[in-house]
């Protein structure tokens, strides 16, 4: 029996060492068409490695905005104890931090993919490194019959493809794996880059991009005020928009109405909430006690200690357009001048105008249709012997390491499917 791995990603490496420790007399193949393996990986974490979230495995299906009812055989096959135990038993050690977020101890991304090519070599699986798999092919049933590759066909009796979605394409992830599905007549459903920054229409944007803004509310609504997204979280004014843990998370959920085709796109808005730790009442009485302790400053000068100092001109200015007169001196600002102060904090808003590309996303939204696959084999309904893994399928997660952990437990699954199917 031969089982070949297309793409030497989380996904695809685990899938691979899954199939070999599964059925350790068969011969498993793990075609990679760079000259190294986890490229990807590389990069997550901002470079030290997300490799899982420590939390409780009940507790995953909350953080995946797709699908996640699917994942459910695949994290009972590998939770995300499996693992850290996997990558500790062989050489890279982890540490947990805020959010549950495993990173290795090396906080070098490539510790996890040493580990995992330090396993696949004990494993036994063998891997063709720059080598491009250019098609499939089937058997007239309707079965999986093999590869085309760069350097000639391939015969397989299974097949698993773990080729990634369509970001960061310098990795490999090109969309191959959509293309190969579409040949086996297995539906793939509108593609979306998600995780990825949100641009925005104000012009004010630009003076404040490298400003971090830290532990403020986030409510994303439409023209008709249907709320999106509503988190608390951090946010980075990036050269190119909005970024942050807590933006990222919101972009997956409003990418596809912003990219769809032939749809009319919601005119949607970000409302930061300056202040949340603080209740109506209690916010009101600071900015009383503050406008008190500056009164012989001008406004323009009293806000140093409730706002940073980069988004302080700002935020005048957006004060002025509301007929606040910042030059006033704070003693003598009036109830309605407050009014205005205190629905600014409350509500410091841009309007989207659009997101990122592939190139610039961390994941890919959509992908593999869930329907077409079985869940508990990760194995191509109707077409014997065909597998899907990772990033490829229609399933994906906030960040905090749960795409990571999806890409290894949907690998593993579909590595132990394939090497047992003919049991």
């Amino acid at each position: 029996m031969k089982i070949i791995v297309i793409g030497g990603g989380a996904a695809g490496m685990m899938a691979a060492l899954a199939a070999k420790t599964e059925a350790p007399d068969e011969e498993v193949l793990l075609f990679e068409k760079n000259d190294k393996l986890g490229k990807k990986i590389f990069i997550t974490g901002k470079g030290r490695g997300n490799a899982t979230n420590a939390a409780p495995m009940e507790e995953f299906m909350q953080h995946y905005v797709n699908n996640p009812k699917f994942l459910y055989t695949a994290f009972h096959t590998m939770t995300n104890r499996d693992v850290m135990r996997l990558l500790e038993d062989n050489g890279c050690r982890l540490k947990t931090e805020r959010g549950n977020r495993v990173f290795p101890a090396s906080d070098h991304a490539y510790s996890i993919t040493d580990a995992l090519k330090h396993a696949l070599k004990h494993a036994g699986v063998e891997i063709r490194y720059k080598t491009e798999v250019r098609d499939i092919f089937l058997k007239e049933e309707s079965g999986i019959a093999g590869v085309l590759t760069d350097r000639g066909k391939e015969t397989a009796d299974a097949v698993i493809i773990a080729t990634g979605g369509l970001t960061y394409p310098s990795t490999g992830s090109t969309g191959d794996g959509y293309r190969f599905a579409g040949k086996a007549g297995v539906k793939v459903t509108e593609c979306f880059p998600a995780l990825v920054y949100l641009s925005v229409y104000e012009e004010d944007y630009r003076r404040l991009r490298g400003l971090m803004l830290k532990n403020i509310r986030v409510r994303i609504t439409d023209e008709e005020q249907k709320t999106y997204f509503s988190d608390f979280g951090d946010i980075e004014f990036m050269e190119e928009g909005l970024r942050g843990p807590l933006m990222l998370s919101a972009s997956s959920i409003v990418t596809k109405y912003l990219n769809t085709k032939n749809m009319k796109k919601p005119i949607l808005t970000v409302h930061i909430d300056l202040k949340p730790s603080l209740d109506d009442k209690t916010l009101d009485d600071r900015l009383i006690r503050e406008l008190s302790d500056n009164h012989q400053k001008e406004l323009r000068n009293a806000f140093f200690s409730l706002l940073p100092a980069q988004l302080i001109p700002a935020f005048l200015d957006r004060l002025a357009a509301r007929n606040v007169d910042i030059n006033q001196k704070a003693g003598d600002v009036r109830k309605e001048a407050r009014k205005e102060i205190f629905k600014l904090l409350r509500d410091y808003s841009f309007t989207i105008s659009g997101t990122g590309t592939f190139k610039e996303a961390i994941i890919t939204q959509g992908g593999i249709s869930v329907k077409d696959i079985s869940p508990k084999t990760m194995e191509a309904k109707g077409v014997k012997g065909l597998y899907f893994a990772g990033e490829v399928i229609d399933v994906d997660g906030f960040t905090g390491g749960f795409n990571m952990q999806m890409a290894f437990s949907t690998g593993c699954l579909a590595g132990k499917s394939a090497a047992s199917q003919n049991k």
